[in-house]
Formats: C-alpha cells, sequence, structure tokens
C-alpha cells in the first residue's frame, strides 16, 4: 500500500507545481493564491455555520413534534444530517487546500532569499516571510481547532438519528429531549470557534493584501 502511495503523492505535487506554475505565467502569483483560498475556508465555514444551525433546528423541532406526520419531520433531518455531513468535507477541503499552497508559497519564498544580493533587502524579505509565517500557522490552528468541534455535533446527529429511524414514535422522540441541550451547547462551540477562525481569515487577508 505504501508504495502506492508515494507515487500518487508524487502525482498529486507534480500536478499542484504545474498550476502553480500555470498560473504565474498569467501574473497570478502563489501569495494571490494563498489569500483566494483562505477566503474560500472562510465562506465554507460561514456556510457550515447555517447549516448546523439549520440542523439544530430541525433536531428542535422534532423534539417539540406535537401532532402531524412524523416521518416528514424525521426525513427532514435525515437530510440536515447528510447536506451537514457535506458542508462539513467541504471546510476540511478547502483547509487542505490552504495548507497546500502555503507550503509552498513558503517553500519559494525561503529559496528566494538565497538569490538576494543586498544583504538589508534579504533581511527584510526574512523578516517579513517570518511574520506571515506567524500568522498562516495562527490561522491554521484557528481553523482546524473549529473543524474538530463538527466532528462532535455530526456524531450527535447521527446517534439521535439512527435511534429515531427504528424507533419513529412519540415515546422514543420524547426521549431524546435531554439530547437536545448538549447538543445545542456543541452547536454554539462550534459557531463560537468558527467565528474565531473567520475574524483571523479577514485578518489574514487584510495583512497579505497590504490592507
Amino acid at each position: 500500500m505504501k508504495k502506492l502511495l508515494i507515487p500518487l503523492f508524487i502525482l498529486l505535487t507534480g500536478c499542484q507545481s504545474a498550476y502553480y506554475a500555470a498560473m504565474e505565467k498569467v501574473g497570478i502569483e502563489k501569495r494571490d493564491i494563498l489569500v483566494d483560498r483562505v477566503e474560500d475556508a472562510k465562506d465554507a465555514q460561514q456556510d457550515a455555520q447555517q447549516q448546523f444551525s439549520s440542523a439544530l433546528e430541525q433536531l428542535s423541532e422534532l423534539i417539540q413534534f406535537d401532532g402531524g406526520e412524523l416521518q416528514e419531520v424525521y426525513q427532514n433531518l435525515k437530510d440536515q444530517y447528510e447536506v451537514s455531513e457535506e458542508s462539513a468535507s467541504r471546510v476540511s477541503a478547502q483547509i487542505d487546500k490552504v495548507e497546500s499552497v502555503a507550503e509552498a508559497l513558503f517553500d519559494e519564498w525561503q529559496d528566494e532569499l538565497d538569490q538576494y544580493s543586498n544583504e538589508n533587502l534579504r533581511r527584510d524579505s526574512q523578516r517579513k516571510l517570518k511574520e506571515t509565517q506567524r500568522r498562516y500557522l495562527s490561522l491554521v490552528k484557528s481553523m482546524r481547532k473549529a473543524e474538530s468541534k463538527m466532528a462532535p455535533v455530526l456524531s450527535a446527529l447521527q446517534d439521535n438519528m439512527l435511534y429515531l429511524k427504528h424507533n419513529l414514535n412519540a415515546a422514543a422522540v420524547g426521549a431524546l429531549q435531554g439530547e437536545l441541550n448538549n447538543i445545542k451547547k456543541d452547536v454554539d462551540q462550534l459557531i463560537k470557534e468558527m467565528n474565531s477562525a473567520i475574524a483571523q481569515s479577514n485578518e489574514f487577508i487584510n495583512n497579505m493584501k497590504g490592507g
């Protein structure tokens, strides 16, 4: 298996390098791509906030069920769970893309320090590299922390959904009432961490743009 993974890694790395080279030919540098990907990650987190809030509302509606078509309300919760899963996957994928281009950018930046003949300019560029790396590492740490808060919510939603799937009646719904507060706490924590990551994203983008 490891023998297969190494060529795949080389292929993917080569594809990324070719992509960055092609973008540079049309005047789009890795720095610009990083900014765009941080913006995409920020948008994905904002969408995830809304989606997890919607799933919580749907679970609340189901648990407060007081008549009507229970199967329909359950199906809505199931749909919300599946969309939440997709939303969480998008967040993770966007953060991965941020990390990929950042690594390429910082490697290039470090290599180019050796090409300076003016020592003052080289030192200033090195200082800016270290400062950008510091801000970036703080940003990614915040993004990953927010990302980690999605798993407990998805797990709880799945547990509730699976339980109701085979016990779709008023008694079963009532048995889950105590779960709602726990899930709400998890969603509130998720939104709080994502707000922090979103704020850091905006700050990072402004710094990268020189704002």
